[in-house]
C-alpha cells in the first residue's frame, strides 16, 4: 500500500528512470563483457537476421554489411555517444551557468555584452552552426564535444541569469555584502547553490536536443568516423541496407528513442513538482 501510495503520480519518472538505466547498463555491460569485437568482422557473415549462430558465436541483435555484431558495435556506439553528449553537456552548464551568474550579478555593460552574445548563438540554428564547425575543423570526438558543447550555453546562461537577479536581492546576500566577502565568494557561496535546482531540470530537458544533434552529425557522416561506432552512424550505415537487413536501423533508432523520452519524461516530472513546491 505504502508503496502504490509512493507510486501514484509518479509512474513517469519511474518509467523515465528505467529506460535511462537500460541505455546506460547496455553502454557499460557489452563493452565490457561481450566477447565479440565491435570492430572485426567475418565477411562470411554479413546480414545474418537477430538470434543466428555463426562460427564467431550467437549474434543476438544480428551482423552488418561487414559480418561484424550488432549488439557489440551498438554497446560501444551508446558508450561514445553518451560520452560525447554529457562531456558536451558539462561544457555547456559550466559556462553558461558562469556567464549567466555574471550578467545577473553585475548587471551594467557587462549584462548587456553577454545577452547580446546569447541572442546571437540563438539567432542561429544549432544545426547549421554545427555543421559548419565540424566541416572547418574536422571531424573527431574533441572537436564535436567542444562545438556542441559551446552551441548550447546561451540557454542555461540565460535561465542563470534570471534566477541570479532574482537571487542577488535577499536579505542574506546583502547581508553578506554588509560584512566585506568578496563578489566571487557570494556568487560561488550564495547565488550558486540556489540556482542548481533550475539548472538541473534545464539540463535534463536539453539532453534529448544534444543526443538528436549528435545522432544527426553522426548521421551525416561529420562525426565519429568509422570504424568506430556511435548511434548516429550505425543508423547512416544501416540506412543503405534497410530493405534487406532493417535491424541495423531499428536497433539504433529504439536506443535514440529510449534516452530521449526517458531524459523528456524525467525533465516533465521535475518540473510539476518544482510547479508543486512553489504553489
Amino acid at each position: 500500500m505504502w508503496t502504490g501510495a509512493r507510486l501514484r503520480g509518479n509512474e513517469d519518472a519511474v518509467f523515465a528512470v528505467l529506460l535511462i538505466v537500460a541505455v546506460v547498463t547496455v553502454s557499460i555491460l557489452v563493452p565490457l563483457f561481450w566477447p565479440l569485437d565491435p570492430l572485426r568482422g567475418t565477411l562470411t557473415a554479413t546480414f545474418k537476421p537477430p538470434m543466428t549462430m555463426t562460427e564467431a558465436g550467437l549474434h543476438p541483435l544480428g551482423t552488418d554489411q561487414l559480418g561484424r555484431d550488432l549488439l557489440a558495435r551498438l554497446g560501444l556506439g551508446t558508450l561514445i555517444s553518451l560520452g560525447i553528449v554529457l562531456a558536451s553537456a558539462a561544457i555547456s552548464v559550466v559556462l553558461g551557468t558562469i556567464l549567466g551568474m555574471v550578467a545577473g550579478y553585475f548587471g551594467g555593460w557587462v549584462d548587456v555584452l553577454i545577452m547580446r552574445l546569447v541572442d546571437i548563438q540563438l539567432a542561429i540554428p544549432f544545426i547549421l552552426l554545427i555543421l559548419l564547425f565540424v566541416a572547418i575543423l574536422g571531424p573527431s570526438i574533441a572537436n564535436l564535444v567542444a562545438i556542441l558543447g559551446l552551441t548550447g550555453w546561451a540557454v542555461f546562461a540565460r535561465v542563470a541569469r534570471g534566477q541570479t537577479l532574482a537571487v542577488r536581492e535577499l536579505e542574506y546576500v546583502e547581508a553578506a555584502r554588509a560584512i566585506g566577502q568578496s563578489d566571487g565568494t557570494i556568487i560561488l557561496r550564495h547565488v550558486l547553490p540556489n540556482i542548481v535546482a533550475p539548472l538541473t531540470v534545464l539540463l535534463t530537458l536539453d539532453l534529448p536536443r544534444l543526443i538528436i544533434l549528435e545522432a544527426s552529425v553522426g548521421f551525416l557522416g561529420l562525426g565519429v568516423q568509422p570504424p568506430w561506432p556511435t548511434l548516429g552512424n550505425l543508423i547512416g550505415e544501416g540506412r543503405s541496407f534497410i530493405l534487406i537487413a532493417d535491424w541495423l536501423v531499428l536497433y539504433p533508432g529504439l536506443m535514440i528513442g529510449a534516452v530521449v523520452v526517458g531524459c523528456n519524461l524525467l525533465g516533465d516530472w521535475l518540473v510539476r513538482r518544482a510547479d508543486m513546491k512553489m504553489s
